[in-house]
């Protein structure tokens, strides 16, 4: 078993699989226990969904799994999950695994964590932002929702039931089942990123980069999450032509959301060919 030692004396279990140029991927390759697979795949989600990314990619890279946000929820960092810590996390994950050099996928707000890896180290090759975009990122409405979601946290409601099928999340019915800690180590990331000037950013970056997210990644939020609308979609449309000009590569998938751009079968199609040709073209 290959571990990292992360910045606050924690370790992080590494998953290593494959050969050929290195990727790293923050997610977990072990699949969820049956109760909670079957809840995710009533919201159209694939409960093996790390695995899934591992072996859509491992047969051309080799891929660094590690399961970074399910271990900063079991190990709460609430006043140090800053962009500094999390990208001497990923550097400290790059170390053990032996990689000199390599890319990076994140997704949401472990893309954003990528695109803060870029600006502290030369060793990207590449980097893929999903779900969260490179220029005119949500940093002020995500920091009231995290505020929110730490005010109403350390309770122990249940959340709303799975649907039967077909149906979106209510975010407004949702309720907050997560400690302290676990809530404000959000609120400590999004305060340090405030004021961080994403277009300004944009002239520091010369590696390969690609962007995507789905055209229906938007997110309403009702007044006790802060009374925000989290626009992935619409930011990134809006700043598509800056972000080419400046070296992305944009893709928008059309009809998807936030949870369904997130999935191996809509995010392989566009993840794997194009690291291919960036990496062993």
């Amino acid at each position: 078993m290959t571990t990292a030692e992360l910045h606050d004396g924690n370790t992080v279990e590494l998953t290593v699989q494959g050969t050929g140029p290195t990727v790293l991927l923050p997610v977990d390759p072990a699949p969820a226990d049956p109760a909670k697979a079957e809840e995710l795949r009533r919201w159209g989600m694939d409960p093996e969904l790390g695995r899934t990314l591992v072996n859509g990619l491992a047969d051309v890279f080799t891929v660094v799994a590690f399961p970074y946000e399910a271990h900063v929820m079991a190990h709460p960092k609430p006043a140090t999950l800053t962009p500094a810590n999390i990208a001497a996390d990923f550097l400290a994950v790059a170390d053990a695994a032996g990689a000199a050099r390599f890319a990076y996928y994140g997704y949401s707000w472990l893309a954003l964590s990528g695109l803060q890896l870029a600006l502290r180290t030369d060793r990207l090759d590449a980097l893929v932002m999903g779900g969260f975009p490179p220029q005119g990122g949500p940093y002020a409405e995500m920091l009231r929702v995290t505020n929110a979601t730490h005010d109403m946290s350390g309770g122990t409601p249940k959340p709303p039931a799975a649907p039967s099928g077909g149906e979106e999340f209510d975010w407004s019915a949702a309720e907050v089942t997560l400690s302290k800690d676990q809530t404000r180590q959000f609120v400590t990331l999004y305060e340090a990123l405030d004021g961080f000037d994403d277009r300004a950013a944009q002239s520091r970056l010369t590696l390969p980069r690609l962007c995507f997210a789905g055209s229906a990644d938007t997110i309403v939020y009702g007044e006790k999450w802060g009374g925000v609308t989290v626009d992935i979609a619409g930011a990134t449309n809006t700043n598509r032509p800056s972000l080419e000009a400046a070296g992305w590569e944009v893709e928008i998938l059309d009809g998807l959301d936030h949870t369904a751009a997130m999935q191996p079968g809509n995010a392989l199609p566009v993840l794997r060919p194009w690291l291919e040709a960036r990496l062993t073209g």
